[in-house]
């Protein structure tokens, strides 16, 4: 069937954070939303009827994973990305910011080092601090400000070396740069990490918007040896808009590794599923609708990724922008007009009316930018753009 993704639904009223939350947050009640990582649509028809089946049994005690599930997450990846996991190497948690909790629980000690790679999702760095594990940052190299990030490969080394680093956090494809890293770039970490006996958690939530000409690679499919070092963390909720129910889907193929992740989530008191979360993630990857209603979704939100640049070069032309390789998640550079965080908010928040994510939550070298979803009607999108656009370019903009 064909989706209609012009029709905007009104979440107001339904308890989300990015339309019901804004008096807590600081916003003005009539502010536009751009911010979290979800969208403004339904899920496909396939997922929403098996979770009402479910639901009409009345019954919502406990539950776990039966080989069908897995069965039913390996088929997808088998399908779009030519990797397989291996059976007994899935563990489910309420979603990848958890996980990457209890991997640092489990495989780091207080004082120990932890790399990431800013301007990058912020947890990654409050599950670092919140643990006293030591934060260490190879910062991403923007290129001739052009808005595409490559890796600094000596510092990343220098990092691992000198901040004792055991476990590493990949962000791949990178959010909020929008890099999907090149089979290369990824052998390159990996070969640093084997080195120096790190840990990898790749997290690949964004991994199924990829456009143009790149392609995603699987980390762990590089090699058995980069395999057995890494925890993959994989969901359907970024694709398929299920982020409310708590669900994502761990890979470990190590078995001592496992074993300390499954000792870590029992720390945690962590046991039995989401019922509905499990019940939605089955749906979604083996129903053909369901995969039909992403590759449309996709399609559209390619083309407002496209809409929202050429808007942005007519008529903001100072702002720097690159089309993202990857992630549903646009980074502008707007440093161009000189604003600082503070007045920079001051500008969007409350005289342009927009909730957007400022780029210094993904570290410091993340000022002068901002990160904009495009998951929502483009006629919603472009009222955002209109306000940002005329706030930034007028003389008033300048503060």
């Amino acid at each position: 069937m064909k989706y209609d993704f012009d029709k905007f639904t009104d979440r107001r009223g339904t308890d989300c954070i990015k339309f019901d939350f804004t008096s807590e947050r600081g916003m003005p009640d009539d502010v536009h939303s751009y911010w979290v990582a979800d969208m403004d649509w339904p899920t496909a028809d396939s997922i929403t009827e098996a979770i009402v089946r479910r639901a009409r049994q009345g019954i919502f005690g406990y539950t776990d994973v039966k080989p069908h599930y897995f069965n039913a997450v390996a088929s997808w990846y088998t399908r779009r990305f030519s990797y397989t996991p291996r059976q007994g190497s899935l563990t489910v948690t309420p979603g990848v910011v958890f996980a990457i909790a209890a991997a640092i629980y489990a495989f780091t000690k207080e004082g120990e080092g932890v790399l990431i790679q800013n301007p990058v999702y912020y947890p990654f760095s409050e599950t670092i601090e919140a643990q006293g594990r030591r934060l260490l940052v190879n910062e991403l190299v923007n290129e001739n400000d052009s808005g595409r990030y490559l890796i600094d490969f000596d510092d990343f080394e220098k990092k691992i070396v000198q901040g004792n680093v055991k476990l590493f956090l990949l962000c791949s494809p990178h959010n909020p740069v929008g890099r999907v890293w090149e089979k290369e770039e990824l052998l390159k970490m990996a070969e640093i990490c084997l080195r120096h006996d790190v840990l990898i958690f790749a997290d690949e939530i964004h991994s199924d918007f990829v456009w143009g000409k790149s392609r995603h690679t699987v980390f762990p499919s590089l090699s058995e040896k980069i395999e057995d070092r890494t925890i993959w963390a994989t969901a359907p909720t970024k694709t398929f808009n299920l982020a409310g129910l708590q669900v994502s889907n761990i890979f470990i193929t190590n078995r001592e590794l496992f074993r300390k992740y499954r000792a870590a989530l029992d720390a945690f008191g962590y046991s039995q599923k989401s019922i509905l979360g499990l019940t939605a993630s089955e749906a979604a990857y083996t129903e053909p609708d369901a995969e039909d209603w992403f590759n449309q979704a996709s399609a559209y939100i390619e083309g407002n990724i496209d809409r929202l640049i050429a808007y942005v070069n007519k008529n903001a032309p100072q702002i720097k922008i690159q089309k993202p390789e990857g992630t549903y998640l646009v980074w502008l550079d707007i440093r161009a007009y000189g604003l600082s965080v503070k007045e920079q908010n001051e500008l969007l928040v409350h005289r342009a009316k927009i909730w957007v994510d400022s780029g210094e939550i993904f570290g410091k070298c993340g000022e002068g930018f901002v990160r904009f979803n495009v998951c929502c009607p483009w006629k919603y999108l472009e009222e955002g753009l209109d306000a940002f656009c005329a706030a930034l370019s007028s003389p008033a903009g300048h503060l």
